[in-house]
């Protein structure tokens, strides 16, 4: 099992993440963690492929994130591919209830502001790699979706 889980920040990517590899104890990526030293401070775009194409030449795995340069080298080896594609108010909803997250503060007007606007661009693009990726898949557009999700629906098992 090779998952891929892609959507905005908020969408509770990381959440289904835990949900999903734990019962068979997969382990779990998050791509802010790959692109992103200890302290916080963003790796090397080179770095940060080089450490996902380590990752996704395991076995068995789930990786969740947002940044398209990652999720790339990952659909290479994908087997499964699940969008989180929530809308906005989800995701800003999701955003204010976990609270500042890397440097983002979600009571920061302006700082939301720019997410929101750039949360269309994400979302081409993971249109774009989900329509492109040819394993099973399935795009989840409410939270309840989400809450609801197996793997069995979209694998059989």
């Amino acid at each position: 099992m090779r998952l891929v889980i892609i959507g905005n920040s908020g969408s509770g990517k990381s959440t289904l993440a835990k949900r999903i590899g734990a019962p068979p104890n997969l382990p779990i990526y998050d791509l802010d963690i790959l692109c992103r030293h200890l302290d916080g401070r963003k790796r090397a775009k080179s770095e940060a492929k080089a450490l996902t194409a380590e990752v996704v030449a395991g076995t068995d795995w789930v990786i969740e994130g947002v940044f398209r340069c990652l999720i790339e080298i990952a659909l290479s080896r994908a087997t499964v591919l699940v969008w989180l594609d929530l809308s906005w108010d989800e995701c800003r909803a999701g955003l204010l209830q976990r609270g500042p997250h890397y440097g983002m503060d979600p009571s920061d007007h302006d700082a939301m502001l720019a997410w929101k606007n750039a949360h269309w661009d994400r979302l081409a693009g993971y249109a774009q790699l989900y329509h492109a990726f040819n394993g099973p898949k399935t795009c989840l557009r409410t939270r309840a979706a989400v809450a609801t999700f197996s793997l069995d629906a979209i694998t059989g098992g």
